[in-house]
């Protein structure tokens, strides 16, 4: 489900979902075209998202997010191992300039916005790696495009060149298992696995986990038994 009305997507969002069912509240009868929308996932990626139904709680937790206190973990899938078991990517992120419809990394600070993404490895599945990322900030894409900028895209992930096979053999077999793989999986591997914030009327810290999608876990096992088969021949 897209998150708000966009260019192509003008009904059937969450935000047209809400201010059908509060539209009784005051916030939803305002003529915002995003009420009580604080922040956004990207489409196709699932998990956690927080809005408000009034306009107090809105300010509250829009205050929380510009000020990087809320707490944001997401799961992904990537291609490639790493090296180093935990790490940090640090890159201005904005407006790819000959595809207006992604981002891109500007290293050099010349263009976009300030961007921080802090990641772990959770499990190493031979040709691609299960990460936790823990955001500092909240651009459009960012995750997606930093592990695109550090040559790990996200698996299959076709806007960051995640849907072809990057790492691994060329035996027919393989790149079958890896199409078996997108298939089950057909959007980008990321999760928004944990979401906290301070409740804005209670004052009370909370934190919120979703569990992985079946498409996820259901790949992420596909692997360890290939993994496992693989090993076995050896």
């Amino acid at each position: 489900m897209v998150v708000h009305p966009s260019y192509g997507h003008y009904s059937g969002t969450l935000v047209n979902a809400m201010m059908y069912h509060l539209k009784d509240l005051p916030l939803y009868n305002t003529g915002d075209k995003r009420p009580g929308l604080v922040h956004r996932i990207d489409k196709n990626t699932s998990g956690l998202l927080v809005l408000a139904k009034t306009e107090q709680a809105l300010n509250k937790l829009a205050k929380q997010f510009f000020d990087k206190t809320t707490e944001r973990r997401y799961y992904a899938l990537v291609w490639g191992t790493f090296k180093e078991k935990e790490g940090t990517i640090t890159g201005h992120i904005g407006r790819n300039i000959k595809n207006r419809k992604v981002m891109h990394v500007f290293p050099d600070g010349s263009q976009g916005k300030h961007a921080v993404t802090h990641y772990k490895v959770l499990e190493e599945l031979g040709y691609i790696t299960l990460i936790e990322c823990k955001l500092e900030t909240g651009r459009t894409h960012q995750i997606r495009v930093h592990f695109q900028y550090i040559g790990h895209p996200l698996f299959n992930d076709f806007e960051y060149g995640g849907d072809q096979i990057l790492k691994g053999t060329t035996f027919t077999k393989y790149k079958q298992f890896v199409q078996n793989c997108f298939n089950i999986l057909p959007r980008q591997a990321l999760h928004a696995k944990t979401l906290g914030f301070i409740h804005p009327s209670t004052g009370e810290f909370m934190r919120f986990e979703s569990e992985l999608p079946d498409d996820m876990t259901q790949v992420i096992e596909k692997w360890k038994r290939y993994l496992s088969g693989r090993e076995s021949n050896e």
